[in-house]
């Protein structure tokens, strides 16, 4: 059994109650930047989302786990995507609820737990993540736990009348 327990936080899978918290997060416009949605989701298409959360990563390609603080509060989300076993890497994507969970290191710690998961259990070689540039707090996280800037697509993101350079991040498994 892999322990997804860091000295902050805990990952845990989703659950049915857990739709209040993806409800809010996926509908937070402040976010949809980083998340790339442009339109509100229901509770009906959240709902189905959560029924179908329980399939193997193997078979969906990506995997959400949500960010507990260790008094079981739900302070976030952190997924893996574009899950790719054949060249064993995955991409990474983290949010923190709300900011006055910001700051207190548990994107962090979920993030130091899920490489650790990544490596040992997924036996992944790489896991990388795209930051709009800008985005200074989470380039901040990245490079704290030895993410590696890659390169910059330029002019990659259209948001709020604009286009973003959007930068990557790698870090190997050595």
């Amino acid at each position: 059994m892999v322990n997804l327990k860091g000295d902050l936080v805990f990952l845990r899978a989703l659950e049915p109650e857990d739709i209040i918290h993806v409800y809010n997060t996926e509908n937070d416009t402040s976010i949809w930047e980083v998340s790339h949605t442009q339109t509100p989701y229901s509770h009906y298409v959240l709902k189905q989302y959560l029924e179908e959360s329980h399939k193997d990563i193997f078979e969906v390609k990506q995997l959400r786990l949500v960010i507990c603080s260790l008094n079981n509060e739900v302070v976030g989300f952190i997924d893996l995507f574009d899950f790719d076993p054949q060249h064993r890497r995955a991409g990474i994507g983290l949010v923190i609820n709300s900011s006055e969970n910001r700051g207190h290191g548990y994107g962090k710690d979920a993030l130091q737990v899920l490489i650790k998961y990544c490596f040992s259990v997924l036996n992944l070689h790489q896991i990388y993540c795209n930051i709009t540039e800008g985005n200074d707090a989470s380039i901040r996280l990245f490079k704290s736990c030895n993410f590696e800037y890659i390169g910059c697509k330029k002019d990659w993101n259209f948001t709020s009348g604009q286009f973003k350079n959007e930068q990557m991040f790698q870090l190997i498994n050595s």
